[in-house]
């Protein structure tokens, strides 16, 4: 496995979910922007995995083990805001009858998620460098 050309793929792969992330923002569907936010921090997270183990990302959407798998000691607070990242994955995509979470999306909760997501994504990034 080459591994520069699996972390490479993973990076343009976050980055490409970052772009829409904002697109999807700026056209107010707010939920699926958090989606894709879910999906530029799993795939940050992989890059990272497979940069540190030598070795192909886990099939997971669980941001918080492939953090740990990737060998980050998470605090309380970084442990907690990957685990709520990583609902929006499932909220985003299966959304309860009431649709409460798409309810939650507001522009001003939305961007507040999207800059802890800016904030994860830069930081795992830091770690690629």
């Amino acid at each position: 496995m080459d591994i520069q050309k699996v972390k490479n793929y993973w990076l343009e792969e976050a980055e490409d979910d970052l772009r829409v992330m904002y697109h999807l923002f700026e056209s107010r569907d707010y939920s699926y922007a958090l989606f894709f936010g879910h999906l530029t921090a799993e795939k940050i997270l992989k890059a990272l995995y497979v940069v540190r183990n030598k070795e192909h990302a886990p099939y997971s959407h669980n941001l918080e083990r492939v953090a740990v798998l990737s060998g980050i000691e998470l605090t309380d607070d970084m442990s907690s805001q990957l685990e709520k990242i990583s609902r929006y994955n499932i909220e985003s995509r299966y959304p309860d009858d009431m649709r409460e979470f798409r309810k939650l999306c507001t522009e001003e909760f939305t961007q507040n998620e999207i800059s802890q997501i800016e904030e994860i994504f830069k930081w795992v990034r830091s770690m690629l460098i």
